[in-house]
């Protein structure tokens, strides 16, 4: 017995193992993510593996290879949306979607996205193990740049998918070397001539997504699967002040247009004001850029980009633009300018769903708690469209996009079980729950 097996034979599981309910190989699941995890894998056993990279299209050879083997069905769109499908007997009806990402931070974990598009393949594989032939397609899908660390912002491939974007506002967008998203879209579809291509935006029946948690709430309640209510809403902002570049040792304080003094104003006033405001609210300066960066010449432009977040749209709308009016008086006398990238007010999910939820980890013996998502993620854009829902599993200390996040193997297992039995009424056109 597997150590993934072995630690998920609690007495809990065991009955719901002994009533004969259905369940996912744990072990084929473990593998496939820890063969994933070898792609693009960092020194301190970590992942860097950026959207639209040569190494998340070497996951998408991995995934499509393990598709291909289980008789399922991949197929892709113009965003670069990776669909792998369990055929239906209605092929044009709406098709079941579950998944995440296969894109990481650069110095990103184990689990992050990948979790949750390795555990929907491993539930089509199950299914299809079993001869199951749904009444309309289940599909696994891994959405394009949900990060957003190489491209900004994250989420353009569900945000294409729901029309919040344009595929062409998408494709325009660069990274930090000067390559646009559309060349590089273009250089992954010419990695796999033989996929078929979906239209960008079909129709959805509904939509589920396991993740791990991202935080430490289910670890210290000592619950295995998080029952999402929905996501906080998030803003980002590019913030860019621009002064005049002097000689250090030549130029008086009093007539600099220091750009580096103005932003520590600029971003004293904005933890103060912005990141004190209640203690639901997330603030952010995650990246920084100095021009010249040059040790005796006065900086002449700082770029910032700002990552608000709060549970209440009403107030995370004030926040942001009282962030806007900070940046703007506080950095004279030099200029800022602020540009917003994301603007994703906090939604909830389908309360069948998440009460299905719940009924699955009771069915399996599994403990679970109502949890808010304090991350972003890609069920965000489907929510508008179709029922959709959100999984969650414990992580090792609430750690993530760090290269030591974690997720225990029977965590893992039970999450999948979890959507397998989430998924089970949808493959089997509403039938009994005896499986």
């Amino acid at each position: 017995m597997s150590a993934a097996t072995a630690s998920a034979a609690t007495p809990a599981v065991a009955a719901a193992e002994g009533r004969g309910i259905w369940r996912i190989d744990a072990d084929r699941l473990w593998d496939r993510l820890m063969a994933l995890a070898r792609i693009g894998a960092t020194p301190g056993g970590g992942v860097n593996r950026q959207a639209l990279s040569a190494e998340e299209i070497a996951s998408w050879h991995a995934m499509i290879g393990w598709a291909l083997s289980a008789g399922l069905e991949p197929s892709t769109d113009a965003a670069g949306n990776l669909f792998i499908a369990l055929p239906g007997a209605d092929r044009d009806a709406p098709p079941v979607l579950a998944g995440s990402h296969l894109d990481s931070q650069p110095g990103g974990g184990r689990f992050d996205g990948v979790y949750g598009v390795v555990a929907a393949l491993e539930v089509l594989t199950t299914l299809a193990g079993r001869g199951v032939r749904p009444p309309v397609d289940i599909v696994c899908v891994a959405w394009m740049n949900e990060e957003g660390s190489r491209f900004a912002p994250g989420m353009m491939g569900s945000e294409a998918f729901a029309g919040v974007r344009s595929l062409q506002a998408v494709r325009e967008v660069r990274d930090a070397e000067g390559v646009a998203v559309g060349d590089a879209l273009d250089a992954l579809h010419a990695a796999f001539p033989e996929l078929r291509r979906r239209p960008l935006g079909f129709p959805v029946a509904a939509y589920v997504e396991a993740h791990i948690e991202q935080g430490p709430l289910l670890e210290a309640h000592e619950r295995v699967i998080g029952v999402v209510t929905g996501i906080q809403g998030k803003k980002t902002f590019d913030v860019v002040i621009e002064g005049e570049r002097g000689h250090a040792g030549t130029l008086a304080m009093a007539d600099r247009r220091d750009a580096l003094a103005a932003f520590s104003r600029v971003a004293t006033a904005l933890y103060a004001e912005i990141g004190g405001h209640d203690e639901a609210v997330k603030f952010t300066i995650g990246r920084l850029q100095v021009e010249p960066n040059a040790p005796s010449v006065v900086p002449e432009r700082v770029a910032l980009r700002v990552d608000l977040r709060h549970p209440d749209n009403a107030v995370l709308d004030r926040l942001g633009k009282r962030l806007v009016e900070l940046c703007e008086s506080l950095a004279a006398p030099c200029q800022a300018s602020v540009t917003a990238l994301v603007d994703a007010p906090s939604n909830g999910f389908d309360a069948k769903l998440q009460r299905a939820i719940a009924e699955a980890a009771e069915r399996i013996g599994q403990t679970h708690m109502p949890i808010l998502s304090a991350a972003g993620h890609d069920a965000r854009h489907l929510a508008p469209l179709c029922p959709s829902a959100m999984i969650f599993i414990p992580c090792r200390d609430g750690v993530s996009h760090a290269e030591h996040e974690w997720a225990e193997p029977a965590h893992v297992a039970a999450g999948a079980n979890v959507l397998l039995r989430v998924l089970l009424p949808y493959a089997r056109g509403g039938m009994g729950d005896e499986a």
